[in-house]
């Protein structure tokens, strides 16, 4: 894995640190260095935010770097427009590092092709629950930008943005804008890939700041969230322990299958759990209900949130919103994130992290296969 940039540009920050980051992607266009500013805007009824590809620069006043809240995960977004190939368009995507690590795993999986796609990444202050935005919009946006722009601390982010130890700069990203503290003293504009060297120079942009301080905040703000990390991870670890604690976790599970929908991983067009060959007949249920002596609907609710977990927590990137998305607010952003850190530990993988490293068990080595021969050999013996 490849280290993080030492020097970076200081921009000054007028007029917010939102303008100060739209004013630079606004001059990305201008110069022509991309075709389009993947970004995310908040829509005209203004109560949710979606993702646009932004080509005229007069329109990117309009947008926003962050949203308040992920209506739709990035890496989703970024899918569509890469999933059949490279494309012949340079778009610089401007997202969350959650959503950029969600973009590194797909990349792994064949859905997403990097050839002309920039990375853009932003510290990232958490995302406001989507319970509490929908009720009140426009409290929503100014606790956000009061959040982003550093003036309150306190304002209460999602469980898993709260214990999230990777909202800052990634191996993975090309450019990142460091946020100093408050607003007024700059942002950092630190180029971290030869395509982010490219730009600034293309753009006639110096790094020559040193980015010693912002580093260090960083580090203390990542040991204190690792440490809320691991207290919470004690808390959801009686939740899954066993089938029993899992009946209880998911009991007021209805089946709409939402969380599996929002998950940027989970990007088969068709779920299992979802096609004909999973669907049970009358007659198979009620004979389950016999041998039971009942049954609870949805039926097989606890294999589905098992297979789910099986199929994708070592891709999980703790993005959080199949939380967002369950409709009766089960902590499935928890569980996952939980169940996630245990298999990534495991096979001692860090998911969007290093492109290069491939995802396990999707790729084996000789000596691996190997070690599996031995394995069913001696079962046979």
């Amino acid at each position: 894995m490849k280290d993080i940039s030492n020097k970076g540009a200081l921009i000054p920050v007028k007029g917010g640190v939102r303008k100060t980051i739209l004013e630079f992607a606004k001059s990305l266009l201008r110069e022509g260095v991309f075709d389009g500013i993947l970004i995310s805007m908040r829509v005209p009824a203004k109560d949710s935010y979606a993702w646009v590809l932004i080509k005229d620069p007069s329109f990117i006043d309009k947008a926003t770097p962050l949203a308040p809240i992920i209506a739709v995960q990035g890496a989703k977004a970024l899918k569509s427009f890469t999933r059949k190939g490279k494309g012949s368009m340079k778009i610089a995507a401007v997202m969350r590092p959650c959503e950029i690590r969600a973009t590194v795993e797909l990349v792994k999986l064949n859905q997403i092709h990097l050839e002309n796609i920039t990375l853009i990444s932003i510290d990232c202050p958490g995302a406001l629950p989507m319970s509490y935005y929908i009720k009140n919009p426009e409290d929503g946006e100014k606790d956000f930008n009061d959040l982003f722009s550093g003036k309150d601390r306190t304002v209460s982010t999602r469980a898993v943005c709260q214990i999230c130890d990777h909202f800052s700069i990634l191996p993975s990203c090309d450019l990142h804008f460091g946020l100093t503290g408050e607003e007024g003293e700059g942002v950092f504009l630190i180029p971290n890939s030869e395509k982010g060297e490219r730009i600034l120079k293309e753009m006639k942009i110096k790094s020559s700041e040193t980015l010693t301080d912002w580093k260090n905040s960083v580090k203390e703000l990542i040991e204190e969230r690792k440490k809320q990390r691991a207290e919470r991870f004690q808390e959801v670890k009686s939740m899954v322990a066993g089938f029993d604690s899992m009946l209880d976790t998911f009991a007021k599970c209805i089946g709409c299958h939402n969380c599996q929908s929002a998950c940027p991983i989970c990007y088969c067009r068709l779920c299992y759990f979802d096609s004909a060959v999973s669907k049970q007949d009358s007659d198979f249920i009620l004979q389950k209900a016999r041998r039971r002596g009942g049954i609870s609907f949805p039926v097989d609710r606890i294999l589905f949130h098992v297979g789910r977990m099986s199929h994708m927590s070592l891709s999980c990137v703790s993005c959080g919103v199949c939380s967002d998305a369950c409709p009766v607010s089960i902590p499935v952003a928890d569980v996952f994130s939980y169940v996630a850190d245990q298999t990534q530990g495991t096979f001692e993988y860090r998911s969007g992290e290093d492109i290069e490293e491939a995802i396990p068990v999707a790729q084996y080595q000789l000596e691996e296969v190997r070690g599996v021969e031995e394995l069913i050999k001696q079962a046979e013996e």
